[in-house]
């Protein structure tokens, strides 16, 4: 686990962002058991990839003409509960981090995993989150 003080600059990088913090198992469930309406997440992570590609790709595809109703973050190795929720939302995929999810009432619709995060420019995720976004939302 890592202190709290460390993190908080990655995680108010999204949340400056208009990201929703979700650190417990219920709130995790309030975003993705749902009937009708659209939830994007970032599992985050204090890793390079996550700093230099995921959050700024996050930032990005937020600005898309279509978006979903939701965006919601979780912090690997901070909200252990939190984050061990959406992976169980998001198999069959193996948890990692970062990665990020799309869910359409209540099913996982899109996911990049943290291998199509690596090496990757954060424009080129971005395009395909909002390519996600345009058909999901």
């Amino acid at each position: 686990m890592y202190p709290p003080e460390l993190v908080a600059p990655m995680k108010e990088e999204l949340i400056n962002s208009g990201y929703t913090d979700v650190t417990t198992v219920e709130e995790v469930d309030r975003f993705l058991n749902v009937d009708k309406g659209t939830t994007f997440v970032v599992i985050n992570s204090v890793c390079g990839c996550a700093a230099s590609n995921a959050r700024p790709a996050a930032r990005i595809a937020k600005t898309n003409a279509k978006t979903p109703d939701n965006f919601i973050t979780v912090f690997a190795g901070v909200d252990k509960e939190a984050v061990n929720q959406v992976r169980k939302y998001c198999l069959p995929y193996p948890g990692s981090s970062p990665s990020m999810a799309l869910f359409k009432d209540g099913q996982l619709v899109h996911f990049v995993e943290r291998h199509h995060i690596e090496g990757r420019p954060a424009e080129m995720i971005a395009e395909n989150i909002a390519a996600a976004f345009n058909e999901f939302c």
